[in-house]
């Protein structure tokens, strides 16, 4: 099922697809509506992802945010519906989503989602040297 917001979202080309590297995207201002009680839930979105042929576009990603200010659901469900949605325009070779939300009755909830293309190997893991003087 397509997200309505998905429309949003707009990519450009990978300017360096024969690269393998990561970009991390950090949203401060997530907001949606609790489902149960209609009060509004705050989140900070670390979005994570190694592209493929297509890259988010910044302020299309601002705006695809926002509409979910007025939206309810569960934390789970969103999470999964944004990284759905940007895998869905991007189709990355890794993407991670993990939405952090703040405190509501005492419990504090985070949500982790990963896509991941079945065709892509990652790199093995560089281990490097601790820098000198640490």
């Amino acid at each position: 099922m397509e997200s309505e917001s998905r429309k949003l979202l707009e990519t450009f080309e990978n300017p360096k697809i024969s690269n393998e590297y990561t970009v991390r995207i950090r949203i401060p201002e997530f907001t949606c509506l609790c489902p149960k009680t209609g009060q509004p839930d705050f989140a900070t979105l670390h979005l994570e992802y190694i592209p493929h042929e297509r890259c988010v576009e910044l302020k299309a990603l601002k705006q695809y945010v926002w509409s979910y200010r007025d939206r309810g659901a569960f934390h789970e469900a969103v999470t999964n519906q944004i990284l759905d949605d940007l895998a869905a325009v991007m189709a990355p070779r890794f993407a991670r989503l993990t939405a952090v939300f703040n405190v509501r009755g005492g419990i504090y909830t985070t949500v982790v989602a990963e896509h991941c293309d079945p065709d892509w190997t990652p790199a093995p893991v560089v281990e490097l040297p601790p820098a000198a003087g640490n």
